[in-house]
């Protein structure tokens, strides 16, 4: 009898305490709301969840919450609040709003960045270059890398950004006629540029299929876009996926730790070594003395899935949009039938001349930004289009969003290159696809000339098709990829020989 009355006793307790914490934390929520709900913003679905319920049914249909951003944004304005739970974002889609926070050094990265610092419980890309929240570390991890990105070193590259094309180009001239899923082979392509030019390793993914880097990379991307749902490690059948998931984070780690290793080997025995990132990380961090080893991981991981994945779907996109327009297709091909001919190799000054590619790429960054958004912790108080904006919010910012609405580009869901030519008049703070400021990307000059050399030679030798039935809806997960990548089928240039 004593025991029972324990039970009921602890029990109660237990209760009490769930109770009390339930009502501080809807306390807590009500604060929230009384102090932002001055900022413009769309009906809470609900006083606990806030926006939550309407993002996730948006999910769960396979849709693009960037897209419902965009409605929001049409409606509420250019300052408009986003309630999750006890969070809240602040969306701008102001080009003050853009110039003040990103272009300024004191707004450091916020939290959401957790999210592919530890994927599952499982570090991944750590206090790397994207994720570092600490703007002073992230100041010296950049000096650290910079070199390895100077235009003189970069124009160095163009021997292997040939060398590797050519490879993909053998590989697609095996399979005119036949289906071709596009996204598989330019992400083998940009991984084994990437990993070469930037850690002197030789994958070989284009040439071997069963290469165990490209489906991690691949798997880790969908952990990342699963990640979005806070509950989704609670999940019981989500189990197995995430431990897969874990599993091949934790491949990309080791692999890193061995190259790295390799090459400080290397550097003791005075080998010869390339002067890539990796040999200018290590010899900061020598100079530097002190640093963590699993730091230097933390990059190795950063740059190979950064670099991969959104060079890879920016190539897709505009392949996509070629294929979908001809006449600008046919534009294209005449210019690269002008300045390259019948080269095999594309020299640099090549890329210099291919003015109107330039612009096809660009604009389709402006519909389909490979990493959409972008945010920043404010500190302190600040004032965006005469709305009052608080300290310690999350102000987020959008390049998908912002190049899609009409009071910044006229007609703007459609696709027009000549927007970017010299004399076309250019809204300011409204493009940011690498980010602005002194986080924008450091990759960004590297992914647009081997984004011209692979689609220079793609339209040299080959006429471009879609295949029909196909969906090209939009999945993003922090970067922006085609849900179910891109089929094509290709047809020999009547003018390659």
């Amino acid at each position: 009898m004593e025991l029972w009355g324990l039970l009921i006793w602890a029990s109660f307790l237990l209760l009490s305490v769930a109770v009390i914490s339930l009502l501080l934390y809807c306390g807590y929520i009500q604060y929230i709301h009384m102090k932002y709900d001055h900022i413009p913003g769309p009906p809470r679905d609900s006083f606990l969840f806030g926006h939550m319920p309407s993002i996730l049914r948006v999910t769960e249909n396979n849709n693009l919450v960037d897209d419902l951003f965009l409605e929001w944004a049409k409606l509420y304005g250019p300052v408009m609040r986003i309630n999750i739970l006890h969070h809240l974002k602040i969306l701008l889609t102001s080009p003050e709003g853009v110039k003040e926070v990103l272009m300024s050094p004191e707004h450091s990265k916020d939290a959401a960045y957790n999210r592919a610092a530890t994927l599952f419980g499982v570090r991944l890309m750590g206090n790397g270059l994207v994720t570092d929240q600490d703007n002073d570390h992230w100041r010296k991890q950049r000096s650290m890398i910079d070199p390895a990105f100077s235009r003189k070193y970069l124009n160095g590259l163009m021997g292997l950004f040939n060398e590797k094309t050519e490879e993909l180009m053998e590989k697609l001239s095996k399979n005119v006629g036949c289906e071709i899923k596009m996204h598989d082979l330019m992400s083998r392509l940009t991984l084994d540029v990437i990993a070469k030019t930037a850690f002197g390793l030789e994958i070989n993914s284009l040439k071997d299929d069963q290469a165990p880097l490209p489906q991690a990379i691949l798997l880790v991307m969908k952990g990342l876009a699963e990640s979005m749902n806070p509950f989704a490690k609670f999940i019981p059948w989500k189990q197995s996926f995430i431990q897969d998931v874990q599993k091949r984070a934790r491949l990309l780690r080791q692999t890193g730790r061995e190259c790295i290793e390799k090459r400080q080997k290397e550097m003791q025995n005075g080998d010869n070594i390339p002067e890539d990132i990796l040999t200018q990380i290590l010899r900061a961090a020598d100079l530097e003395g002190d640093y963590d080893p699993e730091s230097l991981v933390d990059n190795f991981v950063t740059v190979l899935i950064g670099g991969q994945e959104t060079t890879a779907n920016h190539i897709c996109f505009a392949l996509m949009e070629l294929a979908k327009n001809v006449e600008i297709l046919a534009k294209v091909q005449a210019e690269v039938n002008k300045v390259i001919g019948s080269k095999k190799h594309i020299e640099h000054d090549d890329l210099r001349k291919l003015c109107y590619l330039s612009q096809v790429l660009k604009e389709a960054l402006r519909l389909y930004p490979t990493v959409p958004g972008t945010s920043r912790a404010i500190k302190k108080e600040i004032i965006i289009e005469r709305v009052r904006i608080p300290p310690n919010v999350t102000a987020v910012f959008n390049s998908y969003i912002m190049g899609r609405m009409d009071q910044f580009y006229q007609d703007p869901l459609t696709f027009i290159p000549e927007r970017f030519s010299p004399d076309s008049a250019k809204p300011y703070f409204t493009y940011f696809p690498f980010s602005l400021g002194p986080r924008s990307c450091i990759g960004q000059v590297f992914a647009q000339m081997l984004s011209q050399v692979v689609i220079a030679k793609l339209v040299q030798r080959f006429e471009l098709q879609l295949v029909e039935g196909q969906s090209f809806n939009l999945l993003d997960t922090g970067i922006l990829r085609f849900r179910d990548g891109i089929i094509c089928r290709l047809k020999s240039s009547a003018t390659w020989t």
